[in-house]
């Protein structure tokens, strides 16, 4: 008997430490993400006027001007890069949840998709430099693009596949009973019960590309003009905040943190959005 309260009072106790260690690990994520936060509002609300959103940047050295180029050229690449991620990615991940389904083929897609997910961005940025810059002979908002629907295009996949396998198997078997086509279960039917999820998982991969630099460094580069042609290089945000944070130029650095707070809004504004459609699926 005694053997077995010391047991108990054991358990209760490494139960009690993995919940304060639990507690701790949130509070200190919690923490520097407000921290974070916190700084980039602070210093970067204050750059943030009419001219940045209006006008071209000035030379180097030279004070005033804006980022609106590149503010343009941020909404056009994640455009284009979700056009381009979102469709395949679809497809791709009705083809895991309704038609492949414990095929040998599936199982191999669906490890490489997982695998893509976790490649460094920058290794798709090394990838189509040399399969589309290089052969080209120059960056473009096209490279770019590229470079995003494929880090987008997994996250996409994911989602699509989890989504669909969550719609219970009766709504498939009812309308094929109705003699339905299958194409038109999946479409009609199937989307429909898992729109709101999809739309979540298509937004939180927008917000997962909204942010890239390393991969743009190698395709779409920077650009101090307006968007002339898909086919040259493009202005964008989170290459500006490179570029300028490492210059000596304070008006340059008070930009690049107006322009992440920029960034850092956009995304928190998309992952909000993501989370109340997803919250309202459940309910």
């Amino acid at each position: 008997m005694s053997l077995e309260i010391k047991s108990q009072k054991n358990r209760k106790i490494i139960d009690l430490l993995v919940k304060i260690l639990s507690a701790l690990g949130a509070f200190i994520g919690l923490f520097f993400l407000m921290w974070i936060i916190l700084e980039v509002l602070i210093e970067g609300i204050g750059a943030l006027n009419w001219d940045f959103f209006t006008k071209l940047p000035t030379p180097p050295g030279m004070e005033g001007g804006g980022l609106a180029n590149a503010i343009l050229g941020t909404v056009l690449l994640t455009l284009l890069g979700a056009l381009i991620g979102t469709p395949a990615g679809l497809l791709t991940g009705v083809y895991l949840a309704e038609y492949g389904k414990g095929s040998k083929f599936a199982a191999s897609v669906r490890f490489l998709n997982n695998a893509l997910i976790g490649i460094p961005s920058i290794i798709i940025g090394v990838f189509v430099y040399t399969l589309m810059v290089v052969p080209a002979k120059t960056f473009s908002s096209y490279a770019g693009a590229v470079s995003l629907a494929l880090i987008m295009y997994p996250v996409v996949v994911r989602a699509t596949e989890d989504m669909l396998n969550m719609v219970p198997d009766t709504l498939r078997e009812s309308g094929l009973a109705l003699g339905l086509p299958r194409w038109r279960v999946t479409l009609n039917l199937i989307f429909r019960a898992a729109k709101s999820g999809l739309l979540t998982g298509v937004l939180l991969a927008v917000a997962r590309i909204s942010g890239e630099t390393a991969p743009l460094l190698f395709t779409a580069l920077n650009s101090q003009y307006w968007i002339s042609s898909l086919r040259e290089p493009v202005a964008n945000l989170t290459v500006t905040i490179f570029n300028y944070a490492m210059s000596p130029y304070d008006d340059w650095i008070a930009k690049a943190w107006g322009a992440s707070f920029l960034i850092m809004a956009g995304v928190l504004f998309i992952t909000v959005i993501a989370r109340y459609l997803l919250s309202r699926k459940k309910v």
